[in-house]
């Protein structure tokens, strides 16, 4: 089991499209779930397809379970299993030895763009770069399920 432990901040600005080195399309969406139950999500990733299954949030943590599937499979379960999509391009962008991932939203979430910092630790220390504004890490509107649910617009 993978303990996904992760800061999401909005950006103040567009200061961290000048730093990045990479992007890839990202097209998710969500199994309905009763409230309280894992949440269940498939992604297609460029190429590549994910079921992904989350715990509850406990701070910045969560146990998460990840598992490469057949992207025809990914696409018949977006298309008949999951609600509303959340589509969005994750950019990569180093900044202070790491790699941020940058999610600027497309669609129903448009103008919404989010930074993530995967760390090892939830007291890890990390450079904060300029572009990074207020941290959401806490914030249920921040979430991609709740996205899905309760678009930016």
């Amino acid at each position: 089991m993978k303990t996904e432990i992760e800061r999401k901040f909005l950006t103040a600005n567009d200061g961290w499209r000048a730093q990045t080195s990479g992007s890839i399309a990202m097209k998710q969406g969500y199994v309905p779930r009763a409230k309280g139950c894992a949440t269940v999500r498939v992604r297609l990733a460029g190429e590549q397809a994910f079921l992904t299954i989350k715990g509850p949030t406990h701070g910045i943590s969560r146990a998460e379970f990840e598992y490469p599937i057949p992207v025809g499979d990914a696409e018949i379960m977006l298309k008949e299993l999951c609600g509303n999509l959340v589509e969005k391009t994750r950019w990569l962008v180093p900044f202070g030895g790491r790699v941020w991932e940058v999610d600027e939203f497309h669609g129903e979430n448009a103008g919404l763009v989010v930074a993530e910092l995967e760390l090892s630790g939830a007291e890890e220390t990390y450079e904060r770069p300029p572009w990074l504004g207020e941290e959401v890490s806490g914030d249920p509107r921040s979430f991609n399920s709740f996205l899905a649910r309760l678009p930016y617009r």
